[in-house]
């Protein structure tokens, strides 16, 4: 009986760690929100919250983009751990020496994760804002060919977020 309460006992105390991990920290939405305001002073406001606002007038663009990259941000960070992971596994003493610093570079798995979900992130604010910008240019000199070529709803509505996702996507390393 000892032994089945225990086993319980963990995997009730294993579940919330599972669960959490993909979920958003504080620090992810404030780098979200630092990326959201580059965002929008790169492509503009227009194009800003035709890509992500939800409702009627676009309103909430700035909050969708918070909540979508806080959530890139979270999968950033579990993509540098494992990156990180495996350069440490290749060659440790060449991992300590490049991301370390101090006597023992015993802060180097850390530096490593953090400069490699750094570099994602931006490379993500850059790729979204310069196909943004792409689709915006397309999207003035015809808007109905543009809705027509992209659009994939009743309405055509959802065009723009297409275009950027797929030049974003097309062009993605």
């Amino acid at each position: 009986m000892r032994k089945l309460s225990f086993i319980c006992l963990l995997a009730v105390l294993a579940i919330p760690a599972w669960a959490a991990a993909g979920t958003p920290t504080p620090a992810d939405h404030a780098a979200a929100t630092k990326q959201c305001a580059t965002e929008r002073t790169a492509m503009g406001t227009p194009a800003f919250k035709l890509l992500y606002g939800t409702n009627a007038n676009k309103s909430n663009a700035f909050g969708k983009c918070v909540s979508k990259l806080a959530h890139q941000n979270a999968k950033n960070q579990s993509n540098a751990a494992a990156q990180c992971r495996a350069e440490r596994t290749a060659d440790p003493a060449a991992f300590a020496a490049k991301y370390g610093s101090g006597k023992k570079h015993a802060n180097a798995f850390g530096k490593c994760v953090s400069q490699t979900a750094k570099a994602a992130a931006a490379a993500q604010v850059k790729a979204t804002s310069n196909a943004a910008k792409a689709c915006w240019t397309e999207r003035q000199a015809d808007p109905a060919a543009f809705k027509a070529k992209y659009g994939t709803n009743a309405n055509k509505s959802n065009a723009f977020g297409k275009c950027v996702s797929g030049l974003v996507k097309h062009t993605a390393p």
